[in-house]
């Protein structure tokens, strides 16, 4: 969980938002009377033109961080940081969707709404199936919440102060009861940045293992708990990796390595400022943990270049993503924010303000120097993608130093769209989307073959007047073409953002944009040569 400005002083940020906000029943979490679920299929509509149609987003209201992700009974449950009074940060509570298939989702009431002594900042889920917790029945195990207390005035703690709670449902994630020995872990003394818990079943041990941040010291503390509600500290991870913002939302996960018996172990680390594309960011680990530590291997060094650190992501809006406890299938399904603090809270989406980016799921591989991961769409998004989209298209086009108009047939606002660029004599090559009638504007997603670089570039793809710092490209070094010599691109296109995934994910750009709603062409361009595009399209 960030501070939309991470060098505001917490207490006052706090002290301001508190005011504004109304307690809720001391029984439960759900503040006074809750609006109907709202379904799922909003699409995109002139009053409203950013809207995604592939994107978890609110129908209203300001939405940030992922929280509390947990697949259960069927259902994938997405909890958030969400204002649920205005379009802007604040009044932390957290919201809820849910989704059978990861792209329809279904808004629910507000989950745990703020009070003027506490917001409710990031955290997790787990089902306690054996309710060790006690706070539930073995007939009927409860689903545990633990978030962040952000104290405000009369609080449990002083105000400005973070500590880590616990709430629990007995119905499935509709109504959830705070426990009342809420905080249940906190620092001596007490700190302002000691948030963002994530816990996890460590089977060898035989207990949960929590991770947490001081974030502006940039160290990821560990601890343990057989019940969930008492903890007992096991070790700091610091010193390692970017350091230039805040650390947020660590999250440990184990994971095989692609084509081997072996096992690691995964850090993934958000950081706010300091990221691989200027403002928010996030970059991961890889070593082991004996239960107690975690140690990284190959790790770059804290004074190093930005890109010598390992990053999910090297677009400027992925930020925040946090695996689904007990998704189906071995690899770990993350779901993060597509967003970036240094304009997010500017962006000229109304009545709505931020989105999740698709679900994706990771794979470890053993690199040249060090292990890596690859990222993909998650299977159960890319399987309801394709269920919603209409007749695939196809065109393959040998073109010389030109660009050259893909057709009506290519034309939209959103669609699912497999690249393949065979750069020949040229020095690059690429797609233009959302492009303007009279191709002054548009996205581009292109391949320099002397720099072997992959970049998105949204400078003139639209509204840019609303922040300073929405940077106007986004690159990233991709050394090797397919064996082939070939380069394979897989690119979510949605009403106000794009997904670039590389060679099966490799490297990804993630970046939102906001085009005129008339733009709705595609293009295909080579620069000095010729070279062979085929392009496939599923329009969503």
């Amino acid at each position: 969980m960030t501070y939309p400005n991470p060098l505001l002083s917490r207490r006052r940020m706090l002290a301001a938002s508190a005011a504004v906000v109304v307690s809720f029943a001391a029984a439960s979490c759900t503040a006074g009377p809750t609006p109907s679920p709202t379904p799922a299929g909003r699409t995109p509509t002139p009053s409203d033109p950013w809207r995604p149609v592939a994107h978890l987003t609110a129908e209203k209201n300001w939405l940030n961080d992922p929280n509390g992700l947990v697949y259960h009974d069927g259902t994938y449950h997405a909890f958030y940081q969400y204002n649920p009074r205005a379009n802007s940060w604040g009044n932390m509570s957290w919201g809820h969707s849910t989704s059978t298939d990861l792209v329809h989702w279904e808004q629910q009431p507000v989950a745990m709404e703020a009070s003027g002594e506490e917001e409710i900042f990031s955290g997790c889920m787990v089902m306690d199936t054996k309710n060790a917790s006690g706070l539930g029945s073995a007939e009927n195990p409860p689903m545990v919440a633990l978030y962040t207390s952000a104290y405000g005035k009369n609080g449990a703690l002083p105000q400005g102060a973070q500590a880590q709670s616990v709430a629990y449902s007995l119905d499935g994630g509709t109504k959830w009861q705070k426990y009342q020995g809420n905080p249940v872990l906190n620092l001596t003394p007490t700190n302002n940045n000691f948030r963002d818990p994530k816990v996890f079943w460590y089977e060898p041990g035989q207990y949960w293992v929590m991770t947490t941040v001081v974030a502006d010291a940039q160290v990821v503390k560990l601890f343990k708990s057989t019940d969930l509600l008492h903890w007992d500290y096991l070790s700091d991870f610091s010193g390692a990796g970017a350091q230039g913002g805040l650390w947020e939302v660590p999250e440990l996960v184990r994971m095989n390595v692609e084509g081997s018996t072996a096992k690691k172990w995964v850090m993934l680390l958000s950081i706010n400022p300091g990221g691989i594309a200027g403002g928010s960011g996030m970059q991961y680990f890889v070593g082991e943990f004996d239960g107690t530590h975690f140690t990284a291997e190959n790790a770059a060094a804290p004074d190093a270049p930005l890109s010598d650190s390992q990053w999910l992501d090297h677009g400027a809006d992925y930020y925040a993503a946090n695996s689904i406890t007990g998704a189906p299938g071995e690899k770990p399904v993350l779901l993060g924010w597509m967003g970036n603090w240094d304009y997010a809270q500017h962006v000229p989406t109304t009545p709505w303000r931020g989105s999740m980016a698709i679900p994706r799921e990771l794979t470890l591989v053993r690199g040249v120097h060090r292990y890596e991961l690859r990222s993909a769409i998650a299977t159960a998004a890319r399987e309801a993608l394709e269920r919603r989209s209409g007749e695939v298209r196809r065109k393959n086009l040998t073109i010389g130093s030109s660009v050259q108009d893909l057709g009506a047939d290519f034309t939209g606002r959103s669609q699912l769209i497999e690249l393949e660029l065979d750069l020949g004599s040229s020095k690059e090559a690429g797609i233009i989307l959302r492009q303007s009638s009279d191709g002054t504007s548009g996205l581009r997603v292109s391949y320099t073959k002397e720099t072997r670089t992959l970049k998105v570039d949204r400078s003139q793809a639209g509204t840019t007047n609303f922040s300073e710092k929405f940077s106007p490209y986004h690159q990233v070094p991709l050394p090797s073409a397919g064996s082939d010599g070939k380069v394979r691109l897989t690119i979510l296109l949605d009403a106000s953002s794009v997904e670039v995934f590389a060679h099966d994910g490799v490297a990804v750009i993630s970046d939102t944009f906001f085009p005129d709603w008339d733009a709705t062409g595609s293009s295909v361009f080579s620069v000095d040569g010729e070279s062979t595009i085929s392009v496939q399209s599923r329009p969503l």
